[in-house]
C-alpha cells in the first residue's frame, strides 16, 4: 500500500500541479513567467518538486534524476534572471527557452516513472532502458523544441520596431 504522507507521493503531488500550472500559464500567456500567477505557482511548485525529489533514492542512491533537478535549479535561476533583464536584448528569449526547458525536464521523469509503475501490477515498459521510453522523451523534445520556435517567433513580432515593417515589393512599370 502507498503511504499518502510519503516524500514520494508530496514530491509527484507537487510536481503535477507544477506542470498544470505551467500549462496553463503557457495556454493563458503563451509563455510561462514569474510575472503570472500561474507562472509563480509553477516556478514555485518546480523548486520545491526538485528539492523533495532530491531526498527521494528510488534507484539506489544520488544519480542522474537528482542532477536533473539540480540543472532544473540552475536553469530556473536563469529564467528568473532573465525575466528581470539581467541579459539585455536577449532577456525575453532567454526568459523564453529557460522556462520552457525547466517544463520539458519536469517531463522526463514523469514519461519514465510513469511509464515503468503505471498501471499498478503491469507497466507499460519494463525497464527504465526501455527504447519506448526514448521515443517517448524525444517526441517531448520535439514538442519543447516547436513550442520555443513559437514563442522566439512571438516575442520578436512584439519587439520589433513599428517603423521597421517590411513593406511588399512592387515592380516598376515602364
Amino acid at each position: 500500500m502507498i503511504d499518502p504522507f510519503s516524500l514520494s507521493t508530496a514530491h509527484t503531488a507537487i510536481s503535477v500541479i507544477a506542470v498544470l500550472a505551467g500549462l496553463i500559464s503557457f495556454i493563458w500567456h503563451k509563455e510561462i513567467t514569474p510575472r503570472s500567477a500561474w507562472g509563480r505557482i509553477y516556478v514555485l511548485a518546480t523548486i520545491i518538486s526538485v528539492l523533495t525529489g532530491i531526498g527521494i533514492y528510488n534507484h539506489g542512491g544520488f544519480g542522474p534524476p537528482h542532477i536533473l533537478g539540480i540543472v532544473t535549479l540552475v536553469v530556473l535561476r536563469i529564467g528568473t534572471a532573465a525575466g528581470q533583464r539581467q541579459f539585455g536584448a536577449a532577456s525575453p528569449y532567454l526568459e523564453a527557452v529557460a522556462f520552457s526547458a525547466t517544463f520539458f525536464f519536469h517531463m522526463i521523469p514523469a514519461i519514465i516513472e510513469g511509464a515503468t509503475r503505471l498501471p499498478l501490477g503491469k507497466p507499460l515498459v519494463a525497464s527504465r532502458e526501455d527504447p519506448v521510453l526514448l521515443t517517448a522523451i524525444g517526441v517531448c523534445f520535439g514538442l519543447f523544441f516547436i513550442g520555443v520556435i513559437l514563442q522566439i517567433i512571438r516575442l520578436r513580432r512584439q519587439h520589433a520596431k513599428p517603423g521597421l515593417k517590411l513593406q511588399s515589393l512592387t515592380v516598376p512599370r515602364i
